[in-house]
């Protein structure tokens, strides 16, 4: 209950104090990439329970002569890397905080793709809401292998509580003060995660029993 009060105090007011810088970021958008200036995709979110969740856009809807999306590294621009090295991006998940559907401390709330590829490990990180930031945020972000950043989200689960969630929150601050751990060497964005090797073993030895 602490908790929600938090996300809902926090969100709320900075919903309000931040209502200039959005509507700012949100010029930009629509100037430098067009419309939509929101990014909105279907996220587990508490018990791997779908929602909303809402961004900034920050990459272009280039295509190929197929139709199919370019990769993210050609779609990606300049002023787009900006708004994620800062954070700018993920403003408008302060509606989902206040919402209910997220919580400003949590693990990130990833792909719909992805939850049958987790091991029964890692798919603890889907019993607290998803969060705006997180542990596995302040310890290395995208610079971590999947592997890692999952360990990070269960821990964050087992020892979760109001003092560890302020401290995250301040970390924040600094991390995006220093623009640390924005991607992988190499990488423009987050690679995407193809499942562990312990969740691929689970899955082959299920379509054997079956």
């Amino acid at each position: 209950m602490i908790k929600r009060f938090l996300d809902i105090t926090v969100s709320a007011t900075a919903l309000v104090v931040l209502a200039p810088v959005m509507g700012i970021v949100a010029w930009q958008i629509s100037r430098k990439l067009g419309s939509p200036v929101l990014f909105r995709q279907q996220r587990p979110g508490l018990h791997g329970r779908p929602f909303e969740m809402i961004k900034f856009r920050s990459m272009r809807d280039a295509v190929d002569s197929n139709g199919r999306l370019l990769p993210d590294d050609q779609r990606l621009t300049s002023f787009g890397g900006l708004l994620r090295s800062t954070s700018l991006d993920e403003l408008p998940e302060l509606w989902n905080v206040l919402k209910g559907d997220m919580s400003l401390v949590g693990p990130r709330p990833l792909l719909m793709e992805y939850l049958p590829l987790y091991n029964a490990e890692q798919y603890r990180r889907h019993e607290v809401r998803p969060g705006v930031t997180g542990w596995a945020q302040i310890n290395g972000r995208n610079a971590l292998c999947w592997e890692d950043k999952f360990k990070l989200d269960v821990w964050y689960v087992e020892h979760r509580s109001l003092w560890l969630d302020i401290k995250i929150l301040f970390m924040t601050l600094k991390k995006v003060f220093l623009r640390d751990g924005i991607r992988a060497e190499g990488e423009a964005t987050t690679s995407r995660f193809t499942g562990s090797e312990l969740s691929n073993t689970q899955t082959e030895t299920t379509r054997r029993q079956a």
